[in-house]
This record gives C-alpha cells, structure tokens and sequence, in this order.
C-alpha cells in the first residue's frame, strides 16, 4: 500500500508541476527564405495566325460551271496569270456565230455598195431613174449598219469568252480557295482569295482583361512559329478592335509584322510574346502561403529569436508555383517557405539542409 500511495503521488506531482520542467520543443527545420523586392517581369504568350494585310477575292464576271482551276492555297501568281476557267462551249459557238454574221453582214455591203456606184453611173448617163438610185442608197446603209450590228454581236461574244478565264490583277498569294472544279458559280461570286503586296499582320483574340493594364512604353510583340521559338521577329501593335466578343470576352488585336519569319506563311498558326516590366515586388513561392480569420499571412522568422509568427499580407496575384505581394512585407524580412503547414505562433525553426 505505501508503494502504491508513493507512486500516485509522484505521478499527481508531475502532472501539477511547472511546464517549465518540460524541455522546449526542437528547432524544426524549414526553408527559410530572406525576401528582396525585384522586378515584377511578366511574360505573356498567345497563339494567333498570320494574315494578309491588303487581300481581294477573284471571281468570274459570268455565272457558268468551273471546268479547271490552275492554282492552290499558297501558290504565288504574276499579274495577268491565268487561274482559273469556266466551260465556255456555248461562249466558243456563239463566237463562231458571230464571226459568221459578220461575213455576211460585210458581202451584203460589198453588193449593196457596189449596186450604190452602178445606179449613181447609170443615172448621170440617164439610163436609171433616181428612185432606183434612192433605193440602192438605203440598201447600203442598211448593209453598214448591218455591219455595225454584226460586229457589235461579235465583240461581246468575244467578251463573253474572255470571261470564262479568270486572271490575277495583280501580283499576289493565293490565300484560299472559295469553289472547286465542277462547281457551278454565279457572276461576281468568290471563287479565291489573294493576298495582295507583302505586307502582313498577325491576329490575336486576346482576353479583355489583359488590355485593361495601361503602359506608357510602346508594346513590343515577339512573334514567332509555334515550333520554332528562336526564329521570331518583332511586331507593334497596329489595331484594336473596339469591340468585345460577347461570346469569348476577347478583343481582336493586329500586330504589324516586319516581315515573315523564315518558313512561315500566310495562315500559318503564330505565337506572339510580350514582356513588361513592372515596380519591384516581392514574390514568394506558393508554399509560404498561410492564413488567419483577416486573409492571407505568411509566416515571418524573428532573427533573434529564431521564433515564428503570423503576419498578414495583401497579394497583388497568383501566378503558376508563385504569389506576387502587394504588401505585408518589408525588404530582408525571413520567411517561411517549406514547411509552413506545421508551424504554430511562437514555434522555434532552423533552416533545413539544401536551403
């Protein structure tokens, strides 16, 4: 029974004595992070496409059926070169048609012609009367203007024909192809579209809350094959669409392109870079990131102490692996990186190894 009555005791005097007599926890090892305010770089990339600047679309000036098309997406015409051709059987009979009416509209004025002079001859010698003289005059000017009317008919025939050809106006690209061979198209309906010149843009949708960011610095834009980063040339910004696309929440921008960069074309997917530079911040890895009951706090390391304790911090963003302070901290403040899911205020910590 004593020993028993001793026992209790000491275990009634360990539970009621000082906490003083326990020894303090181990420092506990964390990454501990020495904050500076750097340059807020931000980088940001969109893929657009390549596009022509001044484009026109050909098209044939009569309906008819697209027997042969001479170009495709890609190919670089002369100005006057042949694209494309209607069937133009009917063209080519009524040409032949009208080359025949005009030969017979030319021998009845030779007759009537040559029927005028010989009533003019017999009537001064008195052998004819001027009547028949009168009607020999109207019959060759009905003969001329037969001949007007013959050749008329012949040169819109030959017109008709041209128009079953379609030539380029231009030096261009052909961009697109708007009909295929066997179609049926009517005058004046699209059937390519040319790239006119060698001047080109690049065309984005970008987000409308990238463009609410003012800048004073021109924007420049890095453009560059989707598979080639490093062959890239620098574009500006030349047009803004007015315009949100209620549908994406988007905005067309056009970037001027200097030139094309090397295996590039038109309709080519693009990825346009900019970088701007923005006041120091202080950034810190998304680990560091903690909480209380007022919003967002990181752990901050007493440099004397060694101890932690929360201090609440206003974040400008989040970005992928990183947050970007607004404010909270002051430059060369220690904070806790890794590791901050096992702190308490007042917890002791040492920087672990390979930090």
């Amino acid at each position: 029974m004593r020993r028993r009555s001793r026992a209790c005791l000491a275990a009634l005097l360990a539970l009621t004595a000082p906490s003083a007599v326990f020894a303090d926890p181990a420092p506990l090892a964390v990454q501990i992070l020495t904050v500076h305010p750097r340059p807020d770089v931000q980088s940001l990339s969109l893929t657009g496409e390549v596009a022509a600047r001044d484009t026109l679309t050909a098209s044939f000036p009569s309906s008819g059926r697209i027997a042969k098309m001479m170009v495709a997406s890609g190919d670089h015409v002369k100005a006057g070169a042949v694209l494309a051709r209607e069937d133009s059987v009917q063209q080519e009979q009524a040409l032949r048609g009208a080359e025949a009416a005009l030969a017979s509209a030319r021998a009845t004025w030779v007759k009537a012609r040559d029927d005028a002079a010989r009533q003019d001859g017999l009537l001064k010698q008195g052998a004819t009367t001027r009547s028949a003289r009168d009607a020999s005059a109207d019959a060759l000017r009905a003969a001329e203007a037969g001949v007007a009317q013959a050749q008329a008919d012949l040169d819109r025939a030959k017109k008709a024909l041209t128009d079953t050809v379609l030539k380029a106006p231009a030096a261009a690209q052909v961009i697109a192809k708007m009909a295929d061979v066997g179609q049926v198209v009517g005058a004046a309906q699209p059937v390519l579209k040319l790239a006119v010149g060698l001047r080109t843009d690049a065309i984005f949708q970008v987000p409308e809350v990238l463009l609410t960011r003012s800048t004073s610095a021109p924007v420049k834009v890095v453009l560059a094959p989707v598979d080639q980063p490093d062959n890239f040339v620098i574009g500006m910004p030349r047009l803004i669409s007015p315009l949100v696309d209620p549908r994406q929440g988007t905005v067309k921008v056009t970037v001027a392109m200097p030139a094309l960069p090397a295996g590039t074309r038109i309709g080519d997917a693009i990825v346009g870079t900019i970088r701007q530079v923005d006041p120091p911040r202080i950034s810190l890895p998304w680990t560091a990131m903690a909480a209380t009951e007022s919003g967002p706090a990181v752990w901050v390391v007493d440099p004397k102490t060694r101890r932690v304790h929360l201090q609440q911090v206003e974040i400008l963003r989040y970005e992928t692996g990183r947050i970007i302070l607004e404010s909270g901290l002051k430059d060369g403040q220690m904070v806790v990186g890794l590791g901050a899911d096992r702190l308490y205020p007042g917890r002791a910590v040492r920087r672990a190894e390979g930090f």
